[in-house]
Order: structure tokens, then C-alpha cells, then sequence
């Protein structure tokens, strides 16, 4: 989706930009997360966006399993686009996101509060160590090569 690939780059992050990276992605996801859209029109109207731009999204999303279209219920003349799982799981990363633009990029009070949905009280995304609980901080974070890393394939044809 970015016209740049990052297949060479062994990254996560790299690989969730190819997907989700663009500026107007993440507010499609957003809208249907948190503003329950899901139909194309919604998401047209609701941000302002190019309809050939909003088809490639969409498209791009549903062939990545981030969202299934679906003829609506209501209207079988009309398709609604629905979060997977996979589209689900992006939220705890657009609460973070949200969180940051309130320290860094917002101007007085937050436009947008999360809060639970079972009791009411505010959510944050917290950045948590397995053992410690949670880490304060970029300086306590440290990125190491992990499992999955091609430096940790095996060796191929006999050497």
C-alpha cells in the first residue's frame, strides 16, 4: 500500500506500515473501531475522502484480512465492510497512537477519551515488561534480535 516495500527489512514495524501506514488507513480502521462505520458511504462522509483512495483501503484491507465485506442485512443492494479479528487487534495500537497526540501533538484538554465499555473507567495503553510490570519510559527499552529474525534461520544446503 506505501509504493515502497519493506520485504527486505526485518521489522514488524515495516511489515504493519506495508498494511496499515498510511495516514488515511488508520482512520478508516478508526472509524470502524470507535465510530461503528460500515458502510462505504460512512466512511466517505464521515472523513472527507477520495473515493478512488477509500476503494484501494478498503480493498487492500479486505484482501489482508483486516476486514470482510459482507452484503448488508438491510440493504443487500449495499456491502458492509467489517473488522476481523486481525482489523480488531489494531486497537490497543490507535489508543496508544491517541495518547501520544495528546502529549505531543494536542493543545490543551484530550478531544477523545477510551473508556471501558463493561464499567465505564478510562483505558490507556501501557507499555509492560513480563516480569517488572510496567516500564517507564523510551530509555528502558532495548531492541534485541528476536526468533524470527532471517540471522536466526538455519543454514540451508548442507552447511
Amino acid at each position: 500500500m506505501l509504493g515502497k516495500s519493506y520485504e527486505s527489512q526485518a521489522c514488524s514495524i515495516a511489515r504493519a506500515l506495508e498494511v496499515v501506514g498510511e495516514r488515511w488507513s488508520l482512520l478508516i480502521v478508526r472509524e470502524a473501531l470507535f465510530g461503528e462505520a460500515t458502510r462505504y458511504r460512512e466512511f466517505q462522509r464521515r472523513l472527507g475522502i477520495a473515493s478512488n483512495v477509500l476503494k484501494t483501503r478498503l480493498d487492500g484491507f479486505v484482501e489482508a484480512g483486516i476486514m470482510r465485506r459482507q452484503k448488508s442485512s438491510e440493504q443487500p443492494e449495499l456491502y458492509e465492510y467489517l473488522l476481523t479479528d486481525k482489523g480488531r487487534a489494531l486497537a490497543p495500537a490507535l489508543v496508544a497512537l491517541s495518547e501520544w497526540g495528546d502529549e505531543w501533538a494536542t493543545e490543551g484538554e484530550p478531544p477523545i477519551l477510551y473508556t471501558h465499555a463493561t464499567c465505564g473507567n478510562d483505558v490507556t495503553q501501557q507499555t509492560m515488561c513480563v516480569h517488572c510490570g510496567r516500564v517507564n519510559g523510551s530509555t528502558e527499552i532495548k531492541a534485541v534480535i528476536g526468533p524470527g529474525h532471517p540471522s536466526r534461520a538455519p543454514l540451508r544446503g548442507g552447511g
